[in-house]
């Protein structure tokens, strides 16, 4: 199972990148040269910074709330799905559902 970093690390981790970035040849260099002076894994700093870049605007892809977003809304489409399944197996339906 994946170690669970606490948010204020993660966001301390990524700001030294961000800082010391200049320093070096390319993120993964600097991820590998910080990652072991803070205890956790240069991947997994290289893509929390990643991560970091998109939520700012910096790099094309999926933003973190719009993930949190998409999450959501899916988690809801399920449930909605799992009550309709349940409404047609027990013949629960009626006009005043059709309506909404």
């Amino acid at each position: 199972m994946p170690k669970q970093y606490p948010k204020g690390v993660r966001e301390r981790a990524v700001r030294l990148v961000l800082k010391h970035l200049a320093e070096y040849p390319s993120v993964w260099e600097a991820c590998r040269a910080i990652a072991p002076k803070l205890g956790v894994g240069a991947e997994s700093l290289r893509k929390w910074v990643r991560q970091a870049q998109t939520d700012a605007g910096q790099r094309p892809g999926v933003t973190t709330d719009m993930a949190e977003e998409m999450r959501r809304l899916r988690a809801g489409n399920r449930e909605l799905k799992r009550a309709n399944e349940m409404a047609d197996s027990t013949g629960g339906r009626n006009e005043f559902c059709e309506l909404l």
